[in-house]
């Protein structure tokens, strides 16, 4: 099942993410260049519509490119630092 990342800004704390990350850092950078708008379209077909659904796709993508440019080889180790 293909999944969708879901915000929940205020779902159980007070933080605001766009607060601690400045204008200027890499990663606004990235978000601002990556478009993956048609990503969930292409991807469909090859998801099933029952079980678990799976983590966003995009998400993983935006985490493969920010390991890369970072020079981060090991999900482990970019799950930590994201």
């Amino acid at each position: 099942m293909l999944g969708t990342q879901k915000v929940h800004a205020r779902l159980f704390y007070e933080f605001d993410l766009e607060t601690h990350i400045p204008e200027n850092h890499l990663v606004r950078g990235i978000d601002r260049f990556l478009d993956l708008r048609e990503l969930h379209a292409g991807l469909r077909g090859f998801y099933s519509h029952t079980g678990r659904p799976s983590i966003d796709p995009e998400l993983i993508i935006r985490m493969l490119v920010i390991g890369y440019v970072m020079g981060i080889r090991s999900e482990r180790r970019l799950c930590k630092v994201t």
